[in-house]
């Protein structure tokens, strides 16, 4: 059998830089930092950090008045700010400055008067927050058939949001479709959905086309690594998400010639290392990466771990 190892791959610069913040919180500051939900989706990133005083909560109100508090890469609410500080509490912002941009294209939308459509999944922490800038102005959209259930006139002025973290293919459908119901609509400046996420999905698609099998190493709850098992599917492969090595099935690979590997966004290096090792134990002979785009992105990190 022979491997294609998707580049990029893995680690995005919003999610490199969530992590460094915790890490250098937690070297200020000392344990415990407490964290806002997961600092990103991978339980062995969060594992890691659990280990060394970073502790997990599910809201503001199980943090200790006065502590150093994170709020994640997927960013949150204004109402989430307002009770950090009601609270006391030193709140260090790691949201993906990405994620922060549609943030700021809500208020703007808001304040011309426009009811907002977010494309995004129901419960997941970016929309929410995202959702959260102006609440009585937005609605949540997930399929072109919910952009046909709104109960709004044709004329009604419209602004687009997106969730970064989503399949391009299905935000460009969705967008389709309100273009086509509404006639005043006006999209963001420029596309929500991330860099990074683009470029794994097109490296995926490249996968795709070459393999029986694609595997991608990334969490359940991680959308663009969902995403990521989609775009491969929808490519001519059969995809699997897995978490780490020990997830692998030998009977997925019987028949197989070529397996093709990526990492979603939140997913460390070391776990692809680890699958490598593992299909190599069952018969994996020969390694090739695949370069669709080199990334140099980094982003800075904020001013309380920086000026401290």
């Amino acid at each position: 059998m022979k491997v294609l190892l998707a580049s990029p791959r893995g680690f995005c610069a919003g999610v490199e830089r969530a992590i460094e913040i915790v890490e250098r919180a937690l070297e200020i500051f000392g344990p415990p930092v407490y964290v806002r939900k997961e600092i990103v989706h991978n339980r062995h990133v969060v594992d890691g950090l659990r280990a060394r005083g970073a502790v997990f909560v599910a809201e503001l109100s199980d943090v200790p008045e006065g502590s150093v508090t994170i709020f994640s890469a997927h960013g949150v609410s204004p109402q989430v700010r307002d009770e950090a500080r009601r609270r006391g509490l030193r709140a260090i912002d790691a949201t993906c400055p990405l994620v922060a941009k549609v943030h700021l294209e809500a208020v703007r939308f808001a304040e011309e008067g426009r009811t907002i459509l977010m494309i995004g999944h129901k419960g997941h922490e970016e929309t929410e927050g995202t959702m959260g800038e102006a609440p009585e102005r937005m609605i949540l959209v997930e399929s072109a058939a919910d952009v046909a259930a709104l109960d709004l006139p044709q004329e009604e002025p419209i602004g687009i949001l997106t969730q970064t973290t989503l399949s391009v293919d299905d935000t460009r459908d969705v967008v389709s479709a309100i273009e086509a119901r509404f006639s005043e609509v006006r999209t963001p400046a420029k596309d929500d959905i991330c860099y990074a996420t683009q470029n794994r999905q097109s490296a995926v698609k490249v996968l795709a086309a070459r393999s029986q099998v694609v595997l991608v190493i990334g969490a359940e709850n991680s959308s663009n690594s969902q995403r990521l098992k989609e775009v491969a599917r929808m490519n001519g492969s059969r995809a699997y998400l897995i978490s780490d090595a020990e997830q692998v099935r030998p009977e997925w690979f019987e028949d197989v010639e070529t397996i093709g590997v990526t990492a979603g966004a939140s997913a460390p290096e070391v776990l692809v290392h680890d699958l490598l090792s593992k299909l190599r134990e069952l018969g994996a002979r020969e390694v090739e990466e695949v370069t669709v785009v080199s990334e140099d992105v980094r982003f800075a990190l904020p001013q309380q771990i920086l000026g401290t």
